[in-house]
């Protein structure tokens, strides 16, 4: 077929109501439902999730009236809730993604705590273990008074990650403040304790970057000339 007959039989076909029909989009119901998390032993209640994540967020608590009422929201609701500025609403975003994902900061796989506090202990592998490095598990309450975890119950503890023995018996990771005696660690929900910190931004940014450096070098050329005419005078 020739190009101008075929032209004829794409616009005889472009005016059909089949063609009409498939062209409409439909919008609406189109993105499935947020998905809902279930809270996790550290991150009981919206105000300790909001409290971890820093940036003075936890401030907001009392908007959200329950766990799903907050991960349920948009942008757009988080607006109308007054979120501000506009940064706050896609971090908070971003975090709530990352919770739904497992993406965690420390603390996030603990599970025994207990007023927003955990315990850590040094634990001895079994001896089906080829190794003789010592283990850091999360310990119930219950169990604070022991110096050191036995063997037959490491297995059955968790092993959070980030945290390690130092030395013998001293537990390092992240907000791991000794016990007396050095009987273990205590990790207590802080304040920005999962906070990404915003970057510093040098010479207006990356946007503005050349243009400020171009206006600071004019105004030191004209203070030079200016004060090698002063000079003459």
């Amino acid at each position: 077929m020739k190009a101008p007959g075929l032209r004829a039989s794409l616009r005889l076909f472009a005016n059909t109501p089949l063609s009409n029909c498939i062209q409409i989009r439909h919008l609406h119901k189109t993105r499935p439902p947020h998905t809902i998390p279930q809270p996790r032993p550290f991150i009981p209640d919206v105000p300790t999730f909001l409290t971890l994540i820093g940036r003075g967020l936890n401030k907001h608590a009392s908007k959200f009236p329950s766990w799903d009422s907050l991960f349920s929201l948009t942008s757009p609701e988080l607006k109308e809730l007054g979120i501000e500025p506009p940064r706050n609403r896609r971090y908070l975003l971003q975090w709530m993604q990352r919770y739904r994902k497992g993406a965690l900061g420390p603390g996030g796989d603990f599970e025994f705590v207990k007023d927003g506090e955990a315990i850590l202990k040094v634990a001895t592998p079994p001896a089906s273990v080829i190794s003789d490095a010592k283990w850091v598990v999360n310990v119930p309450p219950s169990e604070n008074t022991e110096p050191e975890t036995q063997t037959s119950d490491s297995l059955a503890l968790p092993r959070p990650k980030g945290y390690t023995v130092r030395g013998l018996k001293s537990i390092a990771g992240p907000y791991a403040t000794p016990l007396p005696g050095e009987t273990g660690a205590l990790v207590k929900v802080t304040e920005g304790m999962w906070e990404q910190r915003r970057g510093r931004k040098i010479d207006g940014g990356e946007r503005r970057r050349a243009e400020v450096r171009f206006k600071r070098r004019s105004a030191e050329r004209r203070a030079e000339r200016e004060a090698e005419m002063m000079a003459k005078m």
